[in-house]
């Protein structure tokens, strides 16, 4: 599918999604929609799956037909259903009965038929209890069908619901299936929905932008110095990962790149994110095997595996990515100041956890891995416990850049943020600063950075390029000099020098020109004499 296609099948996904949802606000409209896309997505794997695995057994139908080829097998076929379904789970770990099927559902959507809206429950439940692996339960947990946004009685909310369903089936029928432009669609329509989210959407979306910039950076970081060539990256970690966009960003830039990525993990603690970061990873092609999604506080490190106390069996990861909630208020308790993640550096303060999710991220960190994190610029110089943790990550040489980004770049908030790149084992003795602030484009809702803008930032941090007013390697030394304060106008002047004016220059050229006037006056009246008009003065 073209780009510009998918871009269509987005446009035309928003579209029905802007006319359907009504009095519902779009957070829970997404959660209806997003679901029943995705459910587009397993039913057609799910078919492809069980052609393969049938062969020849499988009916043959036209195209157009309303008809489930599957729901045919199952008739003529129900000594092997068993069987099948047990070959199913062991390949691609869930099981659709016929009659849950996208197909099946959309016709009786269009049929108007009363028992679309149980059937659909039905469905979501079977494949969340019948399927082989953890990935699948509890996928649609959060999707309420006997919500009354829906409609107050069950009539109301099948009726609203087969116009949904209906008007979805119509318009994907004009386009391609293929993974890549379901999944596609799916992040296009998260990115229009946190636009309308407003502050809601900082919970689980990361602009495209914002997200291009730290997937580039780590994933620059995959590649061997000497030879060039890319290396593979074994895992890579998002512990605030919210929708999954980021490490799929990650994913799609190692690879294009032509490296090999092992298994990405993401860390959610809002239960409805949670579930849209996993569909997310499906829908993207992503195997369940190559990806694991937990549920849980990261500040509480809920996640029993992070928890690992022998150092030999610490999970620890090549790239680490995140955006967390900016300036996040917590209440840590006494344990949590011996927790191994933060007792060398010390807790971060009650108002604003920044440097705590940080540290948990630095913590699980390999000695030759990257991080890139995303986070409000008061962690640059904000004084007390802040103070004294990027005192002990600078003097420890684990800070490598910080880059200042334009404000108003995020749905959710206007602020202008920063990017800070940690490393264990840094090799330069200096920081890099980017002062990107000043290059965007300007938009209605939203500033944009266009290609340009990402291309040069990377381009920057990764040859640690100097330029005035936008970039400059500072040595500890200078940084030490100023209280370890990273704001970046310390390091970065903004300010256009004024033009030195030569007066003695000026006074010639308005000489020269003074005589250059009398002479050109001197020739237009010579003129002016033999045509018998009157004289210039």
């Amino acid at each position: 599918m073209t780009d510009s296609n998918q871009k269509q099948l987005g446009n035309t996904l928003w579209s029905i999604a802007d006319q359907l949802r009504g009095a519902m606000n779009a957070d829970d409209f997404r959660d209806y929609m997003l679901s029943f896309l995705f459910l587009r997505y397993l039913s057609d794997n799910y078919e492809l799956a069980a052609q393969r695995e049938l062969g020849s057994d499988y009916p043959e139908l036209e195209v157009d037909s309303p008809r489930v080829a599957l729901r045919i097998w199952y008739q003529l076929n129900p000594e092997d259903i068993e069987a099948f379904e047990k070959q199913m789970r062991r390949k691609i770990h869930y099981v659709i009965q016929p009659t849950h099927l996208w197909k099946s559902i959309a016709q009786l959507a269009r049929t108007q038929n009363g028992d679309l809206l149980n059937t659909l429950q039905a469905g979501f439940k079977y494949i969340e209890t019948e399927s082989f692996e953890s990935t699948f339960q509890g996928l649609f947990s959060e999707i309420n069908l006997a919500s009354d946004k829906l409609g107050r009685s069950y009539e109301d909310r099948n009726a609203k619901l087969c116009i949904v369903i209906q008007k979805i089936a119509d318009g994907l029928a004009q386009f391609s299936t293929a993974i890549d432009a379901l999944g596609d669609a799916y992040e296009y329509l998260i990115g229009q929905f946190a636009a309308g989210s407003g502050k809601k959407a900082g919970e689980f979306y990361t602009p495209q932008q914002i997200s291009d910039i730290l997937s580039g950076i780590v994933s620059l970081d995959s590649q061997d110095p000497k030879s060039g060539t890319k290396q593979r990256l074994e895992s890579v970690l998002d512990f605030a990962c919210g929708s999954g966009s980021l490490l799929l960003n990650v994913r799609n830039q190692v690879t294009t790149a032509g490296g090999t990525i092992g298994k990405i993990y993401g860390q959610e603690k809002n239960i409805t994110t949670y579930n849209l970061a996993r569909m997310n990873m499906l829908l993207h092609g992503v195997k369940d095997t190559e990806f694991e999604i937990f549920h849980g506080d990261t500040l509480l490190n809920e996640w029993e595996m992070m928890r690992e106390q022998n150092p030999a069996k610490k999970p620890s990861f090549d790239a680490i990515v995140a955006n967390p909630p900016f300036s996040y208020r917590w209440e840590p308790s006494d344990a949590l100041a011996i927790d191994v993640r933060f007792k060398s550096h010390g807790l971060a303060p009650k108002s604003a956890a920044d440097f705590a999710f940080l540290l948990h991220g630095f913590h699980y960190l390999k000695d030759e891995g990257v991080m890139a994190i995303i986070l409000p610029h008061g962690v640059l110089f904000r004084g007390g416990a802040e103070d004294r943790i990027r005192t002990k990550l600078l003097k420890d040489g684990h800070i490598d850049t910080v880059i200042g980004l334009p404000a108003n770049l995020f749905y959710s908030t206007g602020i202008p943020v920063c990017i800070l790149v940690l490393k264990k084992c840094k090799k330069p003795d200096d920081i890099l600063f980017i002062n990107a602030a000043e290059h965007f484009d300007k938009g209605k809702r939203q500033n944009q950075l266009s290609e340009q803008h990402i291309t040069k930032i990377i381009a920057t941090y990764q040859h640690r390029n100097e330029e005035p007013r936008y970039s400059r390697r500072v040595a500890m030394a200078e940084i030490e000099k100023n209280d370890f304060n990273l704001n970046i106008s310390r390091y970065i002047s903004t300010a256009i020098a004024e033009e030195q004016i030569d007066l003695e220059a000026v006074n010639s050229d308005l000489v020269a020109l003074e005589l250059s006037i009398a002479v050109a006056r001197e020739q237009h009246n010579a003129f002016l004499q033999e045509l018998g008009l009157p004289l210039l003065p």
